[in-house]
């Protein structure tokens, strides 16, 4: 099986709510890292095996944010991505999501990370 990342693709700005709407329905449960990458503060993996429960983007004028919250149940990890600028997926040959990665105003990169599902 493999699981590199074969093709990148840019999520237009006005796509990005229908998008993460999309994206926590078909991957709600799917175990996910996160890591942030910063030139200046360096690289940290903030989460990992994380069940995710949904991507919650609010547009410029409604707090100009991206939520990524894990946890079956209820909230049990909570990382927040102030102002992001864009946003690319990262597929398999096959298609299926592997990563999304989302760039901030600051220069930060936030890497979510899908585990593999077995077909």
């Amino acid at each position: 099986m493999q699981n590199r990342i074969e093709v990148t693709k840019s999520v237009p700005q006005e796509r990005w709510g229908e998008f993460f709407d999309q994206f926590s329905d078909g991957n709600r449960g799917r175990q996910i890292s996160i890591e942030i990458i910063s030139s200046e503060l360096g690289d940290e993996k903030l989460i990992e095996n994380a069940p995710l429960m949904a991507m919650v983007y609010d547009r410029p004028g409604k707090g100009n944010d991206l939520v990524i919250e894990t946890g079956r149940d209820e909230v049990t990890y909570a990382h927040t991505v102030d102002a992001p600028t864009e946003v690319f997926t990262g597929q398999s040959e096959s298609g299926r999501m592997l990563a999304v990665w989302i760039n901030d105003a600051t220069g930060i990169k936030t890497l979510v990370k899908l585990q593999p599902v077995e077909p």
